[in-house]
């Protein structure tokens, strides 16, 4: 019958790619009453989501608790450093050891990110995340067993090393194997998944001893390389390396065919039939706006995040307790709890609140947010009295934890996954987190010396300013990827006027 009838795009009874040429097969008429799948289009859903959901949450699954080690790697040097500090403690340290020992997990993040972002090219997306829990494993156990402060060294440059492979791999993986209404949520599952690490870490440093804490925290990318190794390969990394059967059983193992989907692949295969033998790095494509534009972008929001000096609280937590609630009678480390469990909701919080308001709201709500809290904490600092002090820095910590974990934290890292074009996707990802990654290198670094020449008031000052100023910029050139696919990314960014700025 007529009402029976559709066109549809034939993913799961035809080849809807030629196997031979890897070209595009004919539109086929299925009948409603005849059509025959090994899984059906539309599946049973499972807690409100269909089989599909939850197979690209799988697929995001093995990426995300490798970045519960990322803010492992993060966090541990703020309870490792005071137990190595103590009195009775085996291996001392000298202030400029405890500097290297905290930076020296950043040193390394740059270099993993541009080696990721080529490996991830030749490898592809799924082989380079099995490869980075090597170090990271191998990071965690040479840490547990460290005898001198050179081993102590040695163990933090491979945590970070893997850190930096990880973050445009696990990135670019999680966007391309997700559907535009999931990629958000899923995306942000990476800065929740930071905060998840870096809480850990915290609870296990202040309740355990540093050996046995870093070799708990190897279980981590244990878990995560088991979790990689059921999941497919991107389907657009397999269509881009001249393997179209492949791309098709991948994506349709992860999306199904709805006619959205349908539609989806399409123009996925139909823009690789357009490229034959293009190179991804070639100076054509670096050159076009469709790079340039979120290049530059991304890039300037990463100094931003960077500078707004959420990882110098990170890694330097208690000791920026110490310095800042001074004689107010809280206990540091119940402080740092607090800011742990503000940092790990908020995150929670960001997952809802991207997939319901989208990028560009978060990032300026969180750019006036965390820039009002660290201003208001630095004049507090400096003109307040200490009698009135006592919980009034936590607040203002806990405030600027939460309004930096809604946007400028996650955000940079989600649209890093979303807005370079497919055929520069892991160049673009792996340059721009490579920046990332030297300014975090930088604002650990230089902490400590910040807050022994400027002071408390004037650290936070500068990094309140720096949100302020981000806050601006991003009011003008944020772009909104809400429920947009990849290529409609790409073609915006191509085209004269920008993503949509709307709010």
């Amino acid at each position: 019958m007529a009402q029976e009838t559709q066109l549809v795009t034939d993913l799961e009874t035809g080849p809807f790619i030629n196997s031979k040429d890897g070209s595009l097969g004919p539109q086929v008429t299925i009948s409603a009453s005849n059509h025959k799948s090994n899984e059906p289009a539309k599946s049973a859903p499972v807690c409100g989501l269909s089989i599909y959901a939850l197979r690209q949450a799988l697929a995001a699954s093995g990426p995300v608790v490798a970045t519960i080690s990322s803010g492992m790697t993060s966090g541990f040097s703020a309870v490792l450093l005071p137990q190595l500090k103590a009195a009775d403690s085996e291996l001392p340290i000298t202030d400029d050891d405890m500097s290297w020992i905290a930076s020296m997990a950043a040193l390394p993040m740059a270099l993993g990110c541009l080696a990721g972002g080529f490996g991830m090219e030749r490898l592809g997306r799924k082989r380079t995340n099995l490869l980075l829990c090597i170090p990271f494993i191998a990071g965690w156990l040479l840490l547990a067993t460290a005898q001198n402060v050179a081993l102590l060294l040695v163990a933090r440059f491979l945590t970070g090393l893997a850190v930096g492979i990880l973050g445009p791999v696990g990135l670019i993986y999680i966007g391309e194997t997700s559907a535009p209404q999931y990629r958000g949520v899923l995306l942000a599952a990476v800065s929740l998944a930071v905060s998840t690490g870096i809480l850990l870490s915290h609870l296990l440093g202040a309740l355990l001893h540093w050996r046995l804490a870093a070799a708990l925290c190897t279980l981590a990318p244990l878990i995560a390389l088991i979790l990689v190794v059921v999941c497919p390969e991107s389907p657009a990394w397999l269509a881009s390396h001249g393997r179209p059967t492949e791309a098709q059983d991948s994506f349709r193992w992860l999306r199904g065919a709805d006619p959205e989907a349908a539609t989806e692949l399409q123009t996925l295969m139909h823009k690789q039939q357009q490229r034959p033998g293009e190179d991804c790095g070639s100076q054509g494509r670096l050159t076009r706006a469709s790079f340039v534009k979120p290049f530059i972008l991304m890039n300037i929001f990463f100094v931003i995040q960077q500078f707004s000096g959420v990882n110098a609280v990170a890694f330097y937590t208690v000791d920026i307790f110490q310095q800042t609630l001074g004689s107010g009678g809280v206990d540091k480390y119940v402080a740092m709890g607090v800011l742990d469990v503000a940092r790990l909701v908020m995150s929670l919080v960001t997952c809802v609140l991207l997939r319901r308001l989208g990028r560009r709201p978060l990032a300026l709500v969180s750019a006036a947010g965390t820039g009002g809290c660290l201003l208001i904490l630095a004049g507090l600092l400096r003109f307040g009295s200490s009698a009135g002090l006592r919980w009034t820095p936590v607040g203002l910590l806990v405030g600027y934890m939460c309004f930096v974990s809604i946007g400028l934290v996650p955000l940079p890292w989600v649209m890093t996954g979303e807005v370079f074009p497919a055929a520069v996707r892991g160049i673009g990802s792996g340059a721009t987190s490579c920046l990332g990654f030297l300014v975090f290198f930088a604002v650990v670094k230089s902490g400590p010396a910040m807050f022994a020449t400027l002071g408390s008031d004037g650290t936070f000052a500068i990094y309140g300013l720096v949100a302020a100023f981000g806050g601006v910029y991003l009011y003008f050139f944020c772009p909104e990827t809400k429920n947009k696919t990849l290529q409609e990314i790409e073609d915006a960014f191509e085209s004269k006027p920008a993503v949509s700025t709307k709010v």
